[in-house]
């Protein structure tokens, strides 16, 4: 059984209420988003824990850890008050959840391929893209990245398989 730090999960769950809210953030409005949220908050997770504290480590910002070429690869997304000219653009965009939610929305709808191979297109692909690039994303995962990774995943694939299994329990009451 898995222990979760009350702390972590309300900020987790606040940050991931706020994203599914708050959707004024961008200035530009993503149509193609084939990454889901389960698959967003593993990338989160795997990333930061979620933590949305303004940051930039090696050049990755954000609570998924984007980086400059990502973002520009993206489309520079924005923010309302931004143009992708300006100088904070870049900073301002993958701090700021929502948008850097729709820049990984953005790069995988233009990059999105199977990385291993299993015929699907998939978060674990959206996972190796984010980590690994469009050109690299058939090489292993690091350890501690897909360790984290797959965790995440099998918890969102049981979580769904309980849930479906739940609300199937309370149709036959």
């Amino acid at each position: 059984m898995v222990a979760y730090h009350p702390i972590l999960l309300f900020s987790f769950l606040g940050l991931w209420s706020f994203l599914c809210i708050w959707r004024g953030a961008a200035a530009q409005d993503v149509v193609n988003k084939p990454v889901t949220e389960d698959c967003l908050e593993c990338l989160c997770e795997t990333q930061t824990g979620c933590n949305a504290s303004k940051i930039c480590v090696n050049g990755a910002c954000g609570i998924f850890r984007i980086t400059l070429g990502f973002w520009i690869e993206s489309g520079q997304l924005t923010l309302p008050n931004d143009t992708s000219l300006s100088v904070d653009a870049f900073i301002n965009c993958v701090n700021d959840p929502y948008c850097a939610a729709n820049t990984i929305q953005n790069y995988m709808h233009k990059y999105g391929q199977d990385c291993n191979g299993d015929d699907l297109i998939n978060c674990k692909d959206f996972g190796a893209l984010h980590k690994l690039g469009n050109l690299n994303c058939r090489a292993d995962l690091p350890y501690s990245f897909a360790k984290v990774f797959n965790k995440c995943l099998k918890r969102k694939e049981q979580q769904e398989a309980k849930n479906k299994n739940g609300s199937s329990d309370l149709t036959q009451i």
